[in-house]
């Protein structure tokens, strides 16, 4: 009598998989088996056949699978900024170019343009979660929703004026609507984005404080950025900007912290002791001289560390590989120990690291049994990957976005073979032209 095997939605064989679990294993010729969205069972490819069948089988010998990268922090639509306003420091770069800017081009229908390209770049090169924090973040929502990827939409909060809301309270006020708009939907989450200590006032973080604990809800801050917002901090008002938060009660479990180049032991000691989440962006940092977060000491303490890329527009890159190779090198740098963030660690920053960030860990971040198959497969047959003795070493700092081929998202195929198939590439990229088109004739 021939043993029934179980119907899959699609199995895919690969040469190696590196599921990102607590043993670090790195598994050789396994399979993935994917079952209503969710992983089954990862087990040795020949014994697959024994159990599962499926009419979608990929075969991938020569790939290594790993869990989706996971862009903890970015400005999805400011893609079509990038290169706008290079080789300056941040205050210069956002007050004297980019919110001028934004002042005369963003509206929804860049956002909307802004945030696809944007998204047809992260899915070529392995991201399928990202978090955004940008104006009309509603739309964003449906940008995301129509190309199938995973999201935390984190709305901006500001004391000041902009082309999406006139002051906190309506930032916060037009934010609660997505709730209701986009809280049921499985692959997108909502937070709240209060921008910086320096533009947003106490009254403001106090209800955040309070919204989001009622809605159970994440809050993204860009917070510790750069030694001028301390150095203005301290003149105002004689404390740190975590110290003033920690003081309102907005350090919390729930709480992102954007970027954190500026910390002493007493700030590490407060990330701790509130189990607050660190979003470490090295090359938007670099790029802008704003400093180095200190994440081997912030990993040693046992603060969560996130990869993000920021946006393009400070970047240029919405490249999380590139982001992973980077954060491990200057760790290494700045704490004068080659072996402070190992390859493995480096992964983790930007897979499961991410997820606990954005309070998704339970869904996605590893590839294991239950959680969402939320995959990316990169050909290490690349000349760029030879000779091949440690598939985690050559991934971390020898891989490049151009070797990402497929990517699925909740089990869905969204990448095949480098084209996108839930995204227009050629209308896509006729849109940036027309908008590169129209800002330079007016700048």
């Amino acid at each position: 009598m021939t043993k029934t095997t179980t119907r899959a939605d699609s199995i895919i064989d690969a040469g190696w998989i590196i599921p990102v679990n607590p043993r670090r294993e790195t598994l050789t010729q396994h399979s993935l088996v994917v079952i209503q969205g969710q992983i089954v069972t990862l087990l040795p490819t020949a014994e697959v056949g024994k159990h599962y069948h499926s009419d979608c089988h990929h075969s991938l010998p020569n790939h290594l699978l790993i869990p989706g990268l996971i862009n903890a922090h970015g400005h999805a639509a400011m893609t079509l900024f990038r290169g706008l306003a290079d080789d300056l420091p941040l205050m210069s770069w956002l007050q004297d170019h980019i919110w001028p800017a934004e002042a005369q081009w963003v509206n929804e229908e860049f956002v909307h343009d802004g945030t696809q390209l944007a998204m047809l770049e992260m899915l070529r090169s392995g991201t399928t979660t990202f978090s955004d924090m940008y104006f009309f973040p509603d739309v964003a929502a449906r940008a995301v929703h129509d190309a199938r990827m995973r999201c935390q939409i984190s709305f901006p909060i500001l004391d000041f004026p902009t082309a999406w809301a006139r002051n906190a309270d309506d930032y916060i006020h037009k934010g609660l609507e997505l709730f209701d708009d986009f809280g049921n939907q499985q692959l997108i989450n909502i937070a709240f984005g209060p921008h910086a200590p320096y533009t947003v006032s106490d009254a403001p973080l106090q209800r955040i404080i309070t919204l989001s604990e009622e809605l159970d809800s994440p809050v993204q801050i860009h917070l510790h950025e750069t030694a001028q917002e301390l150095r203005d901090a301290f003149l105002a008002d004689r404390r740190r900007p975590i110290q003033r938060l920690d003081e309102l009660g907005l350090l919390s479990p729930r709480l992102q912290c954007v970027h954190m180049t500026q910390l002493d032991d007493r700030d590490i000691q407060l990330l701790r002791q509130n189990n607050c989440h660190v979003v470490h962006c090295p090359n938007s940092n670099l790029k802008l001289a704003s400093g180095f977060a200190p994440i081997a000491r912030l990993h040693g303490a046992g603060v969560n560390v996130a990869l993000g890329t920021d946006g393009a527009a400070s970047n240029n890159r919405l490249d999380m590989l590139g982001e992973m190779r980077n954060a491990a090198l200057l760790a290494k740098a700045v704490s004068n120990d080659a072996s402070a963030i190992d390859a493995h660690t480096a992964l983790e920053l930007a897979t499961i690291n991410g997820a606990r960030a954005l309070g998704i860990d339970e869904q996605t971040g590893s590839l294991e049994t239950g959680k969402a198959a939320d995959i990316a497969a990169i050909d290490l047959s690349a000349i760029e990957s030879q000779p091949l003795y440690n598939p985690l070493s050559q991934l971390v700092y020898a891989t490049d976005p151009s070797q990402v081929s497929h990517v699925w998202v909740n089990g869905e195929l969204l990448l095949s073979e480098r084209k996108t198939l839930t995204l227009d590439a050629t209308r896509i990229i006729s849109r940036a032209h027309s908008w590169a088109d129209k800002i330079q004739a007016r700048k």
